[in-house]
């Protein structure tokens, strides 16, 4: 037995009567398949990320570095003799970051920026100037280069490079 209600009638009525005239949507959503992601794509893909490199560095991370002493840092698997020969100032550095008077927000820019083109011209040794200042940029730089994987060590500069206001820092440059 099927009893309607006779409220669903005139319901449906109204209903039908309030969507005189419309028009029905079509389906324009169009779906593709994936496809396999070649060497050649993922190598794309790898351009893009050493344009913008500045999405490695945090505030929130902070790495553990050495308090006493002079700032350095090794990525593990470098050898401690690659941070003595930056101590001693055995590598030159190529490219000079000066990041006086910059914003956290520009520094962190411009590191990320001096990292890609460190790559880029296959320049393996830097020197990051960040100043004594209010310590803010000294205390920050050493924690973002250490989060950056392409940054294989970094010491503070010896005296000819600028001493306790910049560090040297050893850059993993890709063989080509």
């Amino acid at each position: 037995m099927s009893k309607k209600d006779p409220n669903v009638d005139e319901e449906m009525a109204l209903f039908k009567d309030a969507i005189k005239g419309v028009k029905k949507l079509s389906h324009d959503t169009i779906i593709t398949p994936r496809k396999q992601t070649s060497k050649a794509d993922k190598t794309k893909v790898m351009g893009k990320e050493t344009q913008n490199h500045e999405f490695y560095f945090s505030d929130e991370f902070e790495p553990h570095l050495s308090e006493n002493g002079p700032v350095q840092y090794a990525r593990d698997g470098v050898s401690k003799y690659e941070v003595k020969k930056l101590r001693r100032g055995v590598y030159v550095p190529d490219i000079y970051l000066d990041m006086h008077g910059m914003t956290q927000q520009e520094a962190k820019r411009e590191l990320a920026a001096m990292i890609a083109a460190c790559i880029k011209e296959n320049v393996s040794c830097a020197c990051v100037m960040h100043g004594i200042g209010k310590h803010i940029l000294k205390q920050k730089a050493p924690m973002w280069l250490a989060q950056h994987p392409d940054v294989l060590a970094f010491h503070q500069a010896p005296l000819e490079f600028g001493g306790n206001g910049a560090l040297l820092v050893l850059i993993e440059v890709p063989e080509r």
